[in-house]
């Protein structure tokens, strides 16, 4: 196998599409035709099936895309302990982010990290939690920092970093936020069930935050009127805050305490931030780094709040 032939199938299997994956690469699209066409010709066998605007790997295809893929992630594994034998310092980091926080982690702690490594090129994305398990799976991404319940959990590497609690967020205008604590003082616990004629704001249903709040729903014996879902948990904080509904948040994105009432419920529900890496994978000094930095990171803002908050 070669490996740029095995980088132009990968590029088509992944975009359906010839057109799209010559931009990808930046080839033009009749000299990732003639690739294609030359490596089926030496196989003897299809790898895609034809259709007008889409490209269907064959039965060929998939086992060529499967081995092809094992063998990118081969070298890249061998070039990140080579690079560290070599002491020099140098390559490229790929890190996913969850939206809002994740970013400003990396913010803060970029500045020590490049000192550090002044020639790692970090590559950052944000998105979604099940997105970067799919792409840590597939070694397109080489760390991930997410939050997570056990049952999301894949078969990848997951280094703990802290467990953050569920709260029930309500406006202080509604009646049963007098039974809320003072600000500055311990949450108090409150049950759900109590606010089953209330509307909610909640995370989108995908989001693996739904996979902790939904049976907290279930176990209260009602389903929420849902008013809203997003994919920002700052989003649903102000809409408490501006009294148009309750909502379901991690300890670490409480702020406005005196425009909202904050409880804890019976179950003390919680999840766990996570670095997340592919299992088996070789990390790097430098990935090493990043997530020791991110760790702290977390750790002293999680601090941060809960001395604010209480």
């Amino acid at each position: 196998m070669d490996l740029k032939q095995i980088e132009y199938i990968l590029a088509i299997a992944e975009e359906h599409s010839i057109t799209k994956a010559a931009e990808k690469l930046y080839i033009t699209q009749s000299g990732l035709n003639q690739q294609l066409l030359k490596l089926e010709t030496e196989l003897g066998i299809q790898l895609f099936h034809r259709c007008k605007n889409d490209m269907q790997l064959t039965d060929a295809g998939k086992v060529y895309v499967e081995y092809g893929q094992r063998i990118c992630f081969l070298k890249r594994v061998a070039y990140n302990i080579i690079n560290d034998l070599a002491e020099n310092k140098a390559g490229t980091l790929s890190i996913g982010l969850t939206p809002e926080r994740g970013i400003n982690m990396l913010m803060s702690i970029y500045p020590e990290f490049h000192q550090k490594f002044p020639n790692i090129k970090i590559e950052p994305a944000e998105i979604t939690v099940r997105k970067q398990q799919i792409m840590i799976n597939k070694g397109d991404l080489d760390i991930g920092f997410v939050t997570i319940t056990e049952p999301d959990k894949t078969n990848d590497a997951y280094d703990h970093i802290l467990y953050e609690d569920l709260l029930l967020a309500v406006p202080r205008s509604h009646p049963l936020a007098k039974n809320a604590s003072a600000p500055g003082e311990p949450f108090t616990t409150i049950d759900l069930k109590e606010f089953r004629d209330e509307y909610f704001v909640l995370m989108f249903k995908d989001s693996t935050m739904r996979t902790l709040i939904d049976p907290l729903f279930e176990e209260a014996g009602f389903q929420p009127k849902i008013l809203f879902e997003t994919a920002s948990n700052v989003t649903t904080r102000n809409m408490v805050k501006n009294n148009m509904a309750c909502t379901l948040l991690v300890e670490s994105y409480v702020q406005d305490i005196e425009d909202i009432a904050y409880f804890y419920l019976p179950q003390r529900p919680r999840w766990e931030l996570c670095a997340l890496h592919k299992k088996g994978y070789y990390l790097t000094n430098a990935a090493q780094c990043f997530i020791s930095l991110a760790m702290r990171y977390f750790k002293e803002k999680s601090l941060e709040t809960r001395t604010q908050s209480f």
